[in-house]
């Protein structure tokens, strides 16, 4: 069964499976660059290997996401997976369901910080990041392989991709503020741990409070930036406009909407999602 760790693109999910994946997967709760690799993504074009499906069609991986989560089930594992798509149709075909999925923690990150970190990981202008992160029909891919949709992803915008996840009755969910993860990152990270094990039946276990912290320390922003400067991460890209690679870990806690963003699209943002900003308290 899947446990997915799911989240729109620059919300904190490498951060929060950095975290989950130093806990679960190592010996002492240190963490290491290929220790994340043990919470990899779906849908990724490895996973549709053998099915009869045209990379050069956008959509058309969506018609074997079931199969493939089949497929990954059949040794009746738990496997953790990141995700940025939708949870919800496409062309009527599923994203996932409850035969295939055991549960879900989702981290949501105020929008008038993630076009920030959109703006320089895609290298957008603050307008054309506006419309990413508004734009229903979004969707992302690897864009340096050409003519290549193996890894399309429906990621729809912020608003539809946090509720189609936080409202759905499929499977059980933690919903947790990429705020509360950095403000109070011991309390969440420990919510969250307790959340697995109750998910995969491990509560008599307890929380090994010192991995945990020892996880918490090696896996902060300044430890992952550093550590990113030094030996590379696996999951930045390489710049369309430059022939060197976008540095992953941008700003982290100092991305701060009140102090770096733009007043014109603070507005725009401010408006567009104000709802939303009210329902997730950030208003």
């Amino acid at each position: 069964m899947i446990f997915w760790i799911a989240s729109y693109p620059k919300s904190g999910n490498t951060w929060l499976r950095a975290l989950i994946s130093s806990y679960f997967f190592s010996k002492e709760g240190f963490f290491s660059k290929d220790i994340i690799k043990n919470i990899d993504q779906f849908p990724e074009k490895v996973h549709f290997k053998n099915f009869d499906y045209d990379p050069k069609i956008i959509t058309d991986t969506s018609n074997y996401w079931i199969k493939a989560q089949e497929r990954i089930n059949e040794d009746n594992k738990i496997r953790f997976f990141k995700t940025h798509n939708v949870f919800g149709e496409l062309n009527k075909k599923p994203f996932t369901d409850k035969k295939n999925s055991i549960a879900c923690i989702y981290i949501v990150r105020d929008p008038r910080n993630v076009i920030t970190s959109l703006k320089n990981h895609y290298e957008l202008s603050y307008d054309e990041a506006f419309d990413f992160i508004t734009n229903e029909k979004r969707y992302i891919y690897d864009q340096h392989k050409s003519e290549d949709y193996s890894d399309f992803q429906f990621i729809g915008s912020w608003k539809t991709n946090f509720q189609s996840w936080k409202y759905q009755r499929e499977i059980p969910i933690k919903f947790i503020k990429y705020e509360s993860l950095l403000d109070e990152t011991y309390l969440t990270s420990l919510d969250i741990i307790k959340f697995i094990n109750k998910i995969l039946q491990k509560d008599k276990e307890g929380i090994d409070k010192s991995k945990l912290e020892n996880a918490i320390n090696s896996t902060s922003f300044e430890k992952l930036k550093k550590e990113e400067s030094i030996k590379g991460f696996s999951e930045s890209i390489l710049s369309k406009k430059k022939n060197k690679k976008i540095p992953f870990f941008y700003l982290g806690p100092e991305n701060d909407w009140k102090k770096i963003l733009d007043e014109k699209i603070q507005k725009k943002l401010s408006e567009t999602f104000k709802d939303n900003l009210k329902e997730l308290l950030y208003i």
